[in-house]
């Protein structure tokens, strides 16, 4: 934010919360569910992915995701007022279909917003998940990409041509060619929804949310070997940046130069930030 504070969402909590410059922590908004991803609106509001709340579980003094809460009712995309802390729903549903577990969100530069929703995993079985494409005001929400195995983390590149989506389980990475707002070229069979297959990692890791540098290289919060990715739009694994947390799960850019990178480590709690090498790219309607 323009003051130094990073707003962040924590899904066990269940809040939106601002980090002060000095590390104090303060409560924006008690949304309930399991806000999961966020970006700031036009309006300046912010627009929260809630996938609805997960069952949680400690294993390793590490906090994580463990399943479907006993109150689950389904997910949504909700609008908070960053004065009040009011908290609206935009979209529960697309068409006859539920939104089961949304999670991270990013705003072109039309007004309009692009998800992903990774749905549900129980104990014998799960959901496919998709990609969305939704108005600000609330008017309208069209299935972007169906199913797509996890889809996590969302972001677009430098001239918004292209939207990129990180899959969890399978690490990875995603391209959509953007045609108009909300609509993609399609790519044939093999592909299992028409993305352009971008990259994937040998070895057990998982892919979290993502961001985009200023020079179009794809950076992706890394589970389990706990690092952020580097990816360059050809597919190229550029470097693995490490982190003190093996459920590193977001990377945002800030400062007046954006090169600082903060990241979330969810594993422990812990928001960290550090120099990055490259500037990241700067979001439609960062505030």
């Amino acid at each position: 934010m323009r003051d130094g504070s990073v707003v962040l969402v924590e899904i066990e909590r269940q809040t939106v919360t601002r980090v002060a410059p000095d590390g104090s922590v303060s409560v924006v908004a008690h949304t309930g569910g399991g806000p999961n991803g966020m970006a700031v609106g036009p309006d300046g509001a912010f627009y929260v992915c809630n996938n609805g709340g997960f069952a949680w579980r400690t294993e390793m003094n590490l906090l994580r995701p463990a399943g479907v809460p006993a109150d689950y009712t389904g997910g949504r995309i909700e609008r908070v007022d960053p004065r009040t802390g009011a908290v609206t729903v935009l979209y529960d549903r697309c068409g006859a279909h539920k939104l089961l577990g949304p999670n991270d969100i990013v705003f072109d530069d039309k007004g309009g917003f692009y998800f992903t929703d990774l749905g549900k995993a129980r104990a014998r079985d799960r959901d496919w998940g998709g990609v969305y494409y939704a108005l600000a005001d609330g008017s309208k929400i069209v299935e972007v990409a169906h199913p797509v195995l996890t889809p996590n983390g969302i972001g677009l590149s430098p001239d918004g041509t292209v939207l990129y989506v990180a899959e969890t389980e399978t690490a990875r990475l995603w391209a959509f060619d953007i045609v108009s707002p909300g609509v993609v070229k399609k790519a044939p069979f093999p592909s299992p929804h028409g993305g352009r297959f971008i990259a994937g990692l040998g070895g057990f890791q998982r892919f979290d949310s993502l961001a985009v540098d200023a020079a179009g290289n794809v950076c992706v919060a890394t589970l389990v070997n706990g690092s952020v990715s580097v990816i360059a739009p050809e597919g190229r694994l550029l470097r693995q940046v490490a982190m003190p947390d093996m459920f590193c799960t977001n990377i945002c850019f800030g400062g007046a130069d954006l090169r600082t990178a903060y990241m979330t480590l969810s594993g422990t709690g812990q928001l960290v930030s550090m120099q990055w090498p490259e500037p990241g790219l700067r979001l439609a309607y960062e505030a």
